[in-house]
């Protein structure tokens, strides 16, 4: 029955792990092994009435992240809780059912509850909650909200706040805990809409006032996309804190203290983890330029903006990879072009012209140091080898894959990350 199972939950747990090689089977007591000794495998020895199984995840070039390793962990603990109640046979159809609707749920609660004991109900309710809004509408505008959520005393982190840059109120007497009917009123994630303004919360959901960002200061598009301004704000709250949105595309995003996000996207969790993209990138574009490139890539993924680029190495010819220019001739698009050729990473994201530049036709290339070497370029696709199933950007992304790193995003949101012809990552 726990393989039968299993296979209800392959998928997700293959998406949650950037597409994964995933799997269960018996296995014998010499055969068990407690951790694996390949970074790019995990290994989980589990239980089953006296049926001795393990977990296999197999990633071919990308080394798993501690995050996806504890995830996991969670995921299979709560997949043995969940046997237990459902060990009949007659209840086979009703395990793979709850196991299908609510196992990844279950081990994202657990993850934020972390080595913390008794709070599991509370996050799983906040989240449920939020994955309710996130079908709301007023007027036509996805609803959106968000929750700091602090294990700390939240009176001491409210006067840690710098005045210049957050508005603190105090509910007082209106203090509430969230429940069911905590948006019953559209008010209070009109006011509260998780984009200048969040709820602040203990682990046990009691609400005690909401925090609204007072600095005037001009802030790049992308960090706030990709949340990195709340991230300080996370730290200044205790260890352990997490933030937790509705955005305005309808997912669920949870900031974790760490920087990295979990996001509920098309009714399954993904983790965007900047550690995997960090280890893609590395040796082949400067460590400065690797951050602004990891949060732009994700701010156009929630734009829903296609894109690919190329990360180019030392001897790439561009001669040899361009079969054209999006901008053809035209005298005006080439001096638009020329005006951003050799800038770097971190000074189109300060000027907003990053997000602008990646959305736009065709692809753009990178080099090491983090200078944009071009943009708008039509790539030549006849590297690419046998059949590539997706459309002219897939295609695209897989042949210039052989000139150095590239990653794609789709226009739908999923996240790709080719290497060599080969695709070997994805988010959402």
């Amino acid at each position: 029955m726990p393989k039968t199972a299993f296979n209800a939950i392959e998928n997700s747990v293959s998406t949650f792990l950037g597409g994964a090689l995933v799997s269960l089977a018996e296995c014998e007591k010499s055969d068990e092994k407690s951790e694996a000794n390949d970074p790019r495998e995990i290994l989980v020895p589990l239980k089953f009435d006296g049926t001795l199984l393990q977990f296999r995840a197999y990633r071919d070039e990308l080394a798993f992240t501690d995050t996806e390793i504890s995830f996991i962990h969670e995921l299979l603990a709560a997949f043995e809780g969940l046997h237990g109640g459902f060990s009949a046979q007659s209840y086979a159809a009703h395990f793979r059912t709850a196991l299908l609707t609510s196992l990844t749920d279950i081990a994202v609660a657990r993850y934020l509850r972390g080595d913390r004991k008794g709070v599991f109900w509370p996050v799983q309710s906040l989240i449920q909650l939020l994955k309710n809004l996130s079908y709301q509408r007023y007027e036509g505008t996805p609803a959106t909200t968000g929750f700091l959520v602090s294990r700390s005393n939240i009176d001491d982190f409210v006067k840690s706040l710098k005045s210049s840059h957050y508005n603190w109120f105090d509910l007082g007497k209106d203090r509430r805990r969230i429940t069911g009917n905590f948006f019953r009123n559209p008010l209070s994630y009109r006011f509260v809409d998780g984009l200048r303004a969040l709820y602040v919360c203990d682990i046990r959901m009691n609400v005690k006032g909401t925090i609204q960002t007072g600095s005037l200061r001009p802030r790049a598009a992308v960090d706030q996309l990709a949340n990195r301004d709340i991230v300080s704000l996370i730290s200044q709250s205790g260890e352990g804190a997490f933030a937790v949105f509705v955005n305005d595309v309808s997912e669920v995003e949870v900031v974790l203290d760490n920087g990295q996000l979990l996001v509920w996207r098309k009714g399954v969790w993904c983790v965007y983890d900047p550690d995997i993209f960090r280890e893609f990138f590395a040796r082949k574009l400067e460590k400065r330029s690797i951050e602004p490139l990891v949060w732009a890539i994700y701010a156009l993924s929630k734009l829903r903006h296609g894109t690919v680029v190329l990360i180019a190495d030392d001897a790439t010819d561009l001669d040899a990879l361009r079969k054209g220019s999006v901008g053809g001739r035209d005298s005006l698009s080439r001096a638009l072009v020329e005006h951003v050729r050799g800038r770097k990473l971190n000074d189109l994201i300060r000027s907003g012209e990053l997000s602008r530049i990646l959305s736009s036709d065709g692809l753009t290339v990178i080099n090491r140091k983090g200078e944009l070497l071009d943009t708008g370029v039509i790539v030549d696709t006849s590297q690419v080898k046998g059949v590539v199933t997706g459309g002219g950007r897939t295609t695209a992304a897989s042949a210039a894959s052989h000139f150095g790193r590239v990653v794609k995003v789709s226009e739908d949101g999923p996240v790709e990350l080719y290497r060599a012809g080969k695709k070997v990552y994805r988010f959402g």
